[in-house]
């Protein structure tokens, strides 16, 4: 499987991440956030290969997430709550996401990204 690069073409991050995979000859599928929004079940199962935080999966800096107050609300929500929540939006996803066949990766860090791609 090639990786499963999950993104928002607008976001510069993104755009940064992109330009990395493209130069450093990454074969990857690229996914629009916004337009074909990750599921619960997709969620869960990258969570679980991420091992980080859920709410690192969170786009706390997105509009999205400062509208809704999440903030405040996250620490009283069940995990599944959350997941259900981020399933509803992809703007709430926090991204770049990369999906490999036994890791995930959220945000970009050139660092990281070198470590476990190239």
């Amino acid at each position: 499987m090639s990786t499963l690069f999950v993104q928002y073409p607008k976001c510069t991050t993104c755009q940064k991440a992109k330009k990395f995979l493209d130069t450093n000859g990454v074969d990857y599928m690229s996914r629009h956030i916004a337009e074909e929004n990750p599921t619960k079940d997709e969620l869960m199962l990258w969570h679980g290969k991420s091992g980080l935080p859920l709410k690192k999966f969170f786009n706390t800096s997105g509009l999205v997430y400062k509208e809704m107050q999440l903030k405040d609300k996250l620490a009283t929500m069940s995990e599944d709550a959350q997941f259900e929540l981020l399933a509803t939006n992809g703007m709430l996803v926090k991204r770049p996401i990369v999906v490999g066949d036994d890791f995930v990766m959220v945000g970009f860090k050139e660092a990281d990204w070198t470590e476990r791609l190239i």
